[in-house]
């Protein structure tokens, strides 16, 4: 859900000038999943502007805030929003966390770095949200833990139905800053995308599993 619309054009604007986003409709990704897609989203390289990186920590930081409080911990999701969740941490003066994507196998084998105790509230920071799959399983690492989890801000989501009912299913509450439909707006009335580019985008966003380009 979007919290903000300004801040969503803001971030897609951003995300856009810094190649953040690229759209490839004619020469599609192929994404871990296997899934073709003529879209990609790298929110990591935010970090390599101070300018906006600063801009998207303090509108996360906000969000948090206007949204749950102060909780006792941020945690970041790895490794894709752990820059971004230290620098949110940083800015509202509150304990970091990351939870790997499984528990290491050597070692004291964590899945949670850091100092977490048990019933402390935790905000989750997660840099992007396709199917929602990985972000909830770092959810249900943190409560296993016995955390109690306010809720998710990510930077940016494709809005797929599917993450959506996971995190229904969870009874996760997420926001994100900016969205697919936000983008898309933004590029086909920027010029950044052509009107053939534009419906081959809409196509895929339909059903991204079985999208064949």
């Amino acid at each position: 859900m979007i919290l903000d619309k300004h801040t969503a054009n803001k971030t897609a604007e951003l995300l856009l000038q810094i190649n953040a986003i690229k759209l490839r409709p004619e020469n599609p990704f192929t994404w871990a999943s296997g899934w073709k897609s003529p879209i990609y989203c790298d929110n990591r390289i935010l970090l390599s502007f101070p300018v906006i990186r600063n801009y998207v920590k303090e509108e996360i930081a906000k969000q948090v805030e206007e949204l749950y409080g102060k909780p006792d911990i941020i945690a970041g999701v790895a490794t894709g929003a752990i820059g971004i969740g230290v620098l949110v941490a940083e800015y509202l003066g509150l304990p970091f966390i990351y939870v790997r994507p499984e528990a290491k196998s050597h070692g004291r084998q964590n899945q949670i770095e850091g100092l977490l105790e048990k019933d402390q509230t935790v905000v989750v920071i997660e840099d992007l949200i396709s199917t929602g799959k990985s972000s909830l399983n770092a959810v249900e690492a943190l409560a296993n833990d016995g955390a109690k989890i306010k809720g998710m801000i990510a930077i940016f989501t494709y809005g797929f139905d599917i993450a959506s009912k996971n995190f229904e299913k969870k009874e996760i509450d997420l926001h994100t800053l900016s969205d697919f439909e936000t983008l898309i707006q933004l590029a086909s009335e920027t010029n950044y995308i052509k009107e053939e580019q534009l419906h081959t985008l809409m196509e895929w966003r339909k059903d991204p599993s079985l999208w064949k380009p």
